[in-house]
C-alpha cells in the first residue's frame, strides 16, 4: 500500500534525556529531511546511504536548532517498508518540539497513535498478532512477559494460526472436490475423513485457548490481594515478596489502613499485589473505610492470598475471611510457624476444600519458595511449559479463536445430521475466516484502527 502523505512524530519518551528521536515515514521523508538537515561536510539526507548515519545540524532559515545524527532507511527495507528517516538529537523537550515542528512545516503531518506500526502491518511487514506484540514488548513488566511478547513478534503464534487455517483449507478443498464429483463412495469417505480432521483441529484450538489465562497474566499482571485479620503478617508478606520494607510493620493491630499496591516479580510472573487493611469490625472510621476497600479488592482479584496466625485458634474474623474464598482462586497461608503451633493445617484445609494450604514463617523466610512455586504452577496450569512463546495473550485473539472452535463444532453437528458437503463447507469457511481475523488476513478496517489507537504516538 502506497501512502501519499508522510508522517512524523517524536519516537522517544518526552522529558529530559541524553538522546531524543524524531521519526518520519513516507515517500517524502527524505525530501523533508533535505530541507532541514545540513551535514558537516555539506551532505544532504538524500545523499546518505541506506542504514548509514551522518552527523550535522538541523537548521531553520539559517539558524542552527541542534546538532544531530540522521539515519536514512530506504523502502522497502525499513520498519514500515516506506522511506524512513530518524533524527537523533539531544533529548530535551525544546529541541524535540522545534525539530518536529520543522518537519511538519516542510510537509509532513503528525502521526496518529501507532501509525508507524499500522503502516508496517498494512504494507505486509507484520501481521496483526505481531503488531500487537510491539505494544506488549513496550509494556512488558518481567523477563517472562518480554519473552512472550518477543515470541509473538517473531511470529510463533502467527505460525500456529496459519497451520490451523491450512488444515481447514485442506478440508474445504476435500469437500468441494466431492461436490464437483458427487459419486456416493467418494462423498462418504470424504465426510468421514473431514470430520476426523475437524476433531484433530479442534483439539489444537482447545490447546491454544488453554494458554489464554497464562497469556493474560504475563501481559497484564495477576491482580493479587493479601487479606486476613489484623496483625497476621500481611504487610510483612508484601515486604518479603518485594525484598524491601515497603509497608509499615508493627505489633499494633490495624497499622495498615489504606491500600498499598505494588508489582512483584514471581519467577517472571508479574503480580499486581495489594496489601489491605485487616478485616475486622472496628469503630475507627478510617480503618473501617480501609476494610471496606479490602472487600472490594477481593471481588476484583485474580488471586487471593489469605493469612492466618498459626499460634492462635481460628477467630470470628478468620472465619469471615475464609468465607470470602468460595468460588475464587486462593492460597491459604498459615503464618508464624516459628511460634508454638495451635492451628492445625488439616482443620484449615477442611474449611477451604480444593484450596492450597501452606505453612510458613515470614520472619524466618520459611515457606516463601513453596508459595512462589504454587503461584507459578497456578499460572501455567500444566497447559504449557514455562517460557513457551506460542500463547494467546489478549481478549481479541481469544474471542476469535473461541468462535473458530464453535464453527468447527457446528461442522460435526451438521455432519452427524447427514447434511450434504456444501453445508459443512459453510461452517469450515467461517472457522477459517475467524482465524484469519487473528492475524489480520480477514479483518476489517474498523478493528485495525481500534487496535492501533492503543499505541503511543511515534510507534
Amino acid at each position: 500500500m502506497v501512502y501519499e502523505d508522510t508522517i512524523s512524530a517524536v519516537a522517544t519518551a518526552l522529558g529530559e534525556g541524553g538522546i531524543g528521536i524524531i521519526r518520519m515515514s513516507g515517500n517524502q521523508a527524505i525530501q523533508v529531511a533535505d530541507q532541514i538537515f545540513i551535514g558537516v561536510n555539506g551532505k544532504k539526507a538524500s545523499e546518505i546511504k541506506s542504514f548509514q548515519a551522518a552527523y550535522g545540524n538541523i537548521v531553520d532559515e539559517g539558524v542552527i536548532i541542534d546538532e544531530v545524527l540522521i539515519l536514512v532507511m530506504r523502502a522497502p527495507r525499513s520498519y514500515t517498508r516506506e522511506d524512513v528517516v530518524e533524527i537523533h538529537c539531544h533529548g530535551g523537550v525544546t529541541p524535540l518540539r522545534k525539530i518536529l515542528d520543522l518537519t511538519l512545516k516542510q510537509g509532513a503531518r503528525l502521526a496518529e497513535p501507532g501509525e508507524f506500526t499500522k503502516r508496517a502491518f498494512l504494507n505486509g511487514r507484520l501481521d496483526l498478532t505481531q503488531a500487537e506484540a510491539v505494544i506488549d514488548i513496550i509494556r512488558s513488566k518481567t523477563d517472562s512477559s518480554l519473552k512472550m511478547a518477543v515470541g509473538q513478534l517473531s511470529g510463533v503464534l502467527s505460525e500456529k494460526i496459519r497451520e490451523l487455517r491450512y488444515e481447514i483449507l485442506q478440508m474445504i478443498a476435500h469437500l468441494e472436490a466431492s461436490i464437483d464429483f458427487p459419486e456416493d463412495d467418494i462423498e462418504e469417505m470424504t465426510i468421514e475423513e473431514v470430520t476426523q480432521g475437524v476433531r484433530e483441529t479442534m483439539a489444537k484450538v482447545e490447546q491454544l485457548l488453554a494458554t489464554t489465562q497464562t497469556g493474560k497474566v504475563l501481559r497484564d499482571g495477576m491482580a493479587t490481594v493479601i487479606i486476613g485479620k489484623p496483625n497476621v503478617g500481611k504487610s510483612s508478606l508484601l515486604n518479603a515478596l518485594l525484598n524491601e520494607k515497603r509497608a509499615i510493620v508493627t505489633d499494633i493491630p490495624g497499622t495498615t489502613r489504606d491500600i498499598i499496591e505494588e508489582y512483584v516479580n514471581i519467577q517472571g510472573i508479574p503480580l499486581k499485589i495489594v496489601d489491605t487493611a485487616g478485616i475486622r469490625e472496628t469503630a475507627d472510621i478510617v480503618e473501617r473505610i480501609g476494610v471496606e476497600r479490602a472487600r472490594e479488592f477481593v471481588d476484583k482479584a485474580d488471586l487471593i492470598l489469605v493469612l492466618l496466625d498459626s499460634s492462635n485458634h481460628l477467630s470470628t474474623e478468620d472465619h469471615q475471611v475464609l468465607a470470602l474464598l468460595e468460588g475464587r482462586q486462593a492460597i491459604v497461608l498459615i503464618n508464624k510457624s516459628d511460634l508454638p503451633q495451635v492451628l492445625e493445617m488439616d482443620k484449615v484445609a477442611e474449611l477451604v476444600p480444593g484450596k492450597k494450604v501452606i505453612r510458613l514463617s515470614i520472619a524466618d523466610e520459611i515457606g516463601l519458595d513453596q508459595l512462589e512455586q504454587s503461584i507459578v504452577d497456578m499460572v501455567y496450569g500444566g497447559h504449557i511449559k514455562q517460557g513457551e512463546s506460542a500463547i494467546v495473550n489478549n481478549v481479541r485473539q481469544a474471542h476469535l479463536i473461541e468462535q473458530a472452535g464453535k464453527h468447527l463444532e457446528d461442522v460435526l453437528i451438521t455432519a452427524e445430521a447427514g447434511m450434504p458437503p456444501d453445508c459443512l463447507v459453510i461452517d469450515l469457511r467461517a472457522a477459517w475466516e475467524k482465524l484469519g481475523e487473528v492475524t489480520g488476513d480477514t479483518v476489517g478496517e474498523d478493528i485495525i484502527s481500534q487496535i492501533f489507537t492503543q499505541f503511543c504516538i511515534g510507534k
